[in-house]
C-alpha cells in the first residue's frame, strides 16, 4: 500500500438544464451542459486496517448514505480489499447546492481507488459503476466542459473555446435545496411544457439567451431571493446568470475579473467566491 494519497474533487455549475420525460426507471431524462469549476473538497486516504470515513463538516453523513462510502464499497465488493483506508473529507463545495459536491467526491474516490489498489478499470468501466452511485457521478470521471443527457450518462465534449477566458462569480444563499424535492415539484409541469435541446459552443458568438434552467421558476416559487440575486448579476455585467442544478447556487459569468473582485465586494452580506473553469 502506498501512504498518505491526497486528492482534490471538484465541483460543477449547469450552464442551462432541461428537465425532460420521466423514464421507466423513475428517472428523468434532461439535457445540460456541465462545467467542471475549481471549488474543491479535499479528500486523504490513510492506509489503516479497516474503512473508514470522517469529515470536517458535520452536517454531511459518514454512515452508508455518504458517496463516498458508496464507491467504497461498490469497488470493495467487486475487488475484496486485503487492505483498507481511513478516508478524510474537508468539505468546501456547499452541501444542497446544486454542485455536485457529492456527486464528485464518489468519483474522485472511484479514481483515488483504482489508482491506490492498481485496478487498471478503464475511464468507460469506471463511468458505468459510478451510475449505480448516481445520476451526476460519471460527468468527473472525466470532468471539463461536457453536455450531459440521459439521466447522465450519456455525455459529450462540448465546443468551448473561450471557456478559460470566463470568470464565474458564486453566490451562496442561506438556505440549500433538496434535489428530491426540485425533482417532485417539476413532475407537475412536465407535461405542459415544449423543450429545446438545443446548447451553443461557448465562442464569440454565442446566444446566451439559449441557456435555461427548468428548476428556476420552481425554486424562485419558494425562495423569491434568488430572482433578486440573477438581477442583480445582470445589472452588473453578468453575460449569464442562473441557478446551478437544482439549487441554491446561483452563478454569474463575467469576462473581467476586477470587475468581478469590485461586485464582490458590494454584497459581503452574501458568502461568495469567484472561481473558474478546472484546468484540464
Amino acid at each position: 500500500m502506498e501512504k498518505t494519497y491526497k486528492i482534490k474533487s471538484s465541483s460543477k455549475i449547469n450552464l442551462g438544464l432541461r428537465v425532460l420525460n420521466l423514464r421507466n426507471d423513475n428517472y428523468h431524462n434532461i439535457n445540460s451542459l456541465f462545467i467542471e469549476v475549481d471549488l474543491q473538497d479535499i479528500i486523504t486516504f490513510i492506509p489503516s486496517s479497516s474503512f473508514s470515513l470522517s469529515c470536517s463538516n458535520n452536517n454531511v453523513p459518514t454512515n452508508k448514505d455518504n458517496t463516498i462510502v458508496k464507491a467504497y464499497e461498490l469497488l470493495d465488493k467487486k475487488f475484496n480489499f486485503k487492505n483498507h483506508y481511513k478516508v478524510l473529507l474537508e468539505k468546501h463545495v456547499p452541501i444542497g447546492g446544486g454542485m455536485g459536491g457529492g456527486s464528485s467526491n464518489a468519483a474522485f474516490t472511484l479514481k483515488a481507488l483504482n489508482n491506490l489498489y492498481n485496478l487498471k478499470l478503464t475511464q468507460h468501466e469506471l463511468c458505468e459503476m459510478s451510475l449505480n452511485i448516481g445520476s451526476d457521478v460519471p460527468f468527473f470521471i472525466d470532468g471539463g466542459v461536457k453536455f450531459v443527457s440521459g439521466r447522465g450518462e450519456i455525455i459529450a465534449k462540448h465546443d468551448a473555446p473561450l471557456i478559460n477566458e470566463f470568470y464565474i462569480l458564486l453566490i451562496f444563499p442561506d438556505f440549500s435545496v433538496s434535489t428530491s424535492w426540485a425533482y417532485k415539484k417539476i413532475k407537475k409541469k412536465l407535461q405542459h411544457k415544449e423543450y429545446s435541446t438545443k446548447f451553443p459552443a461557448l465562442d464569440s458568438k454565442v446566444n446566451w439567451k439559449l441557456f435555461e434552467n427548468d428548476f428556476e421558476d420552481i425554486v424562485g416559487s419558494a425562495y423569491p431571493e434568488i430572482f433578486e440575486i440573477k438581477k442583480f448579476m445582470y445589472n452588473n455585467g453578468a453575460l449569464y446568470s442562473g441557478l446551478s442544478g437544482s439549487g441554491s447556487t446561483m452563478f454569474g459569468i463575467y469576462n473581467d475579473r476586477n470587475v468581478l473582485e469590485k461586485i464582490k465586494q458590494s454584497i459581503s452580506h452574501y458568502n461568495t467566491l469567484i472561481v473558474s473553469p478546472a484546468k484540464k
